[in-house]
């Protein structure tokens, strides 16, 4: 077994790795960027290295401060995770020169599918179905164009080298095509260095069905079976679940024999998964599902397949990659329960699930589930990364078991100031349709209103906040600050008149009955917090609120929603536009946002200019009404 091993990753899927590594006694090292120094993942290592700035591209995507720094700790072997340099073949390359062992496939591995059209030039040959569509040299933009005019509309777009939904982007129609095309090459460019692109058929109701493969170095490769993860936004995966509703034995035969096929075609060593896309609009047949491509590394998505297989995958790297057989032979493994995986992000749905950032102040996760959590109560969320938080991993004897424990799991998450996609995960799990298994890549946008909906509190709600702003005019010198909740607080004294207060910018009314018993948080300038199913509700006395309304959509104004870059800036002052039209693009937290117009209007100011690094909050641009 090997003996020590570097992380050449963060978060949870670095305390993932330390986890097993400690239960197996490997030594474990940690880098860490700037901006990582107090970060969970640093203090659980038996050692850290700081490898540089805080952005990953002068960090954590540097090959050479890795390898120096695993040369300075006498490390025996480099596990990367996933993201950053994990499908990095030249990487990989570089760590087996330097005499490391490389925990992941062979870099021959990694080339041959790493590239989305040649791998699946490689799949036709070797027998494995794959979706319709084009993958020439010629990147042309007629070419392009008329290829996609070709495959019928819809097409998605791909960044060849793409993976997590960057560079992707289903186009509905020709005149929309080659904005497009900009859009996504940009992304590509920024995500991965590469702008080649490749298109496939839209498939119009799709279902995204992945094998977890395994292979060791004595020629062996078998499969632990499959999982969904058709629940996506922006063709990121939110909720994925293993094994996959409606799959038949037939079927999952079929499918995970072609998983195996694919990786014995590339002599693929280690965990890696095949990803499908299923035609569902007859139910899941094997005639209907096609190869989408490989990864060559250990997925966000893994749990699930632990816990309904019950074998430890980072176990099981850490045992290949030492040279040892499979742990287990394909007749020894088998599907146990069910088992659903919910992705927290610090982001903000009621704002266009924008990216939020900040300090943790209030952090809490349910208990008596699996939970890998990147960071912990008193940390921060930066603009740096990827804004997934935590991952809440549950398993139980059938998928409704599972959905019911997922949904109330996913209620239970407290977290401020930062925002969450907690209760939108509640909601998801909650949804009848889910339940039933009624699901693909659609779901969410399908159901967005009902998932995202305009928050009332409920009535126990309001009187909460309603007592707890009274408790506070009668402590008059209270001693309650916004780093401190006030735990179980009681207001023994009857009101009979309903109280006022303000949410979200609006007066409501509660009655108070005579003893409250609740906890709570207080935020800035008088803030009551509360959370009521993942949600955080935000309450103010009626004074707090009104001194002049607060400059937003309505004034013109076109503020940065978070620190980030602009890549593009479509407009020029003078030049009217209308509502909802893009004015400009940018890019924060490894993905792009179009900032549109609040309104039908002449840009009267324009502060944005390309390439410009903002913080959130600045005025990028400024609107008038038409005359």
């Amino acid at each position: 077994m090997i003996q020590s091993v570097l992380i050449a990753n963060r978060g949870e899927i670095a305390r993932r790795v330390i986890r097993t590594a400690r239960r197996l006694g490997v030594r474990t090292i940690a880098v860490y960027s700037e901006a990582d120094a107090d970060a969970p993942h640093v203090h659980e290592a038996d050692e850290a290295v700081l490898i540089g700035p805080a952005p990953a591209r002068d960090s954590y995507l540097l090959p050479e401060k890795i390898l120096a720094a695993a040369k300075a700790t006498g490390a025996e072997a480099i596990h990367p995770g996933y993201g950053f340099l994990s499908e990095n073949a030249a990487f990989a390359q570089a760590v087996i020169d330097a005499g490391l062992v490389w925990i992941g496939p062979p870099p021959s591995a990694i080339t041959a599918m790493g590239l989305k059209d040649a791998a699946k030039a490689l799949m036709i040959e070797a027998g494995v179905p794959t979706t319709p569509g084009y993958l020439g040299d010629d990147q042309s933009e007629d070419r392009l164009a008329a290829e996609a005019a070709k495959i019928g509309f819809p097409v998605l777009i791909k960044a060849v080298a793409g993976g997590g939904g960057k560079g992707m982007r289903k186009v509905e129609a020709a005149a929309d095509f080659i904005a497009a095309l900009g859009s996504c090459r940009r992304e590509a460019s920024a995500s991965f260095g590469d702008d080649r692109v490749l298109l496939e058929k839209y498939v119009t109701r799709p279902r995204h069905i992945e094998v977890q493969v395994f292979g060791d170095s004595h020629g062996q490769v078998v499969h632990l079976f499959e999982r969904d993860c058709s629940l996506q936004r922006r063709h990121q995966k939110v909720i994925e679940e293993a094994p996959a509703p409606g799959m038949d034995t037939a079927t999952r035969a079929a499918v995970c024999e072609a998983a195996v096929k694919a990786a014995m075609a590339v002599n693929y060593v280690g965990a890696g998964t095949v990803e499908f896309i299923a035609d569902a609009s007859e139910g899941l047949r094997a005639d209907r599902i096609w190869f989408m491509e490989m990864n060559t590394r250990l997925q966000v998505e893994h749990p699930v397949t632990e816990a309904v297989t019950g074998q430890d995958l980072v176990e099981w790297q850490l045992r290949v990659a030492s040279g040892e057989t499979l742990p287990m032979k394909q007749d020894e493994l088998s599907i146990k329960g069910w088992a659903m995986e919910a992705r927290l992000y610090a982001e903000n749905p009621a704002t266009g699930f924008l990216p939020s950032t900040g300090p943790l102040d209030h952090f809490r996760l349910p208990e008596g589930l699996r939970v890998d959590s990147a960071v912990e109560e008193g940390g921060e969320v930066t603009p740096f990364y990827d804004p997934m938080i935590a991952k809440l991993i549950v398993h139980g004897a059938t998928r409704e078991a599972a959905a019911a424990e997922l949904a109330e799991a996913c209620r239970q998450v407290e977290v401020w100031p930062v925002k969450t996609n907690a209760a939108f995960l509640a909601r998801c799990a909650d949804h009848p349709d889910f339940v039933t298994g009624r699901v693909d890549t659609g779901f969410i946008e399908a159901r967005l209103e009902t998932l995202v909906p305009t928050i009332e509190p409920s009535e126990e709600a309001k009187a909460v906040a309603v007592a707890a702003l009274l408790s506070q005019d009668e402590e008059d010198a209270s001693p309650w600050s916004a780093a401190e909740g006030l735990a179980g607080f009681r207001l023994n004294r009857r009101h009979r008149a309903p109280v006022r207060l303000v949410y979200d910018g609006k007066v409501v009314e509660a009655e108070v009955p005579g003893e409250v018993e609740a906890d709570i948080l207080l935020g800035e300038d008088g803030e009551i917090v509360l959370f009521e199913d993942g949600e955080a509700l935000v309450f103010t006395a009626p004074r707090a609120q009104f001194g002049g309304e607060a400059g937003g959509s309505s004034d013109g104004a076109v503020r940065s929603p978070m620190p980030g870059k602009i890549v593009s800036v479509s407009v020029k002052a003078g030049d009217a536009v209308t509502k909802g039209q893009a004015l400009l693009v940018l890019e924060a937290m490894k993905m792009e946002h179009a900032l549109t117009a609040p309104f039908d209007g002449v840009v009267a100011e324009l502060a944005a200019t390309t390439g410009a690094q903002v913080s959130e909050g600045i005025t990028l641009a400024r609107l008038e009404p038409a005359a």
